[in-house]
């Protein structure tokens, strides 16, 4: 059986596995922009940057995604009528 990992509370935030502290620079303006929606939304200013980190990667993710999907449905090779990205689709599901 696998163990939780604790919870670790720093001021009003609850972590739930190891997190990384990190120190980075942020112009003043910028900053309290980020404060004023973090506020506006009921999050903390770091829980707010995690989430819109996360929400960036992911949308590079699917962008990547698609760029890779639209490049195999380019190539041009008999498969008997099935495109590349269809079997490579295919062998993904059954694996």
């Amino acid at each position: 059986m696998s163990a939780v990992a604790p919870l670790k509370l720093h001021g009003n935030t609850v972590y739930t596995h190891p997190v990384a502290k990190v120190m980075i620079s942020i112009p003043d303006d910028l900053l309290q922009r980020v404060d004023a929606h973090a506020s506006a939304a009921g999050e903390t200013r770091s829980g707010f940057l995690q989430r819109l980190a996360e929400r960036e990667l992911e949308r590079i993710d699917v962008k990547e995604r698609e760029e890779f999907e639209r490049l195999l449905d380019s190539v041009q090779i008999d498969l008997g009528g099935r495109s590349a990205a269809e079997l490579i689709r295919e062998d993904r599901e059954t694996h």
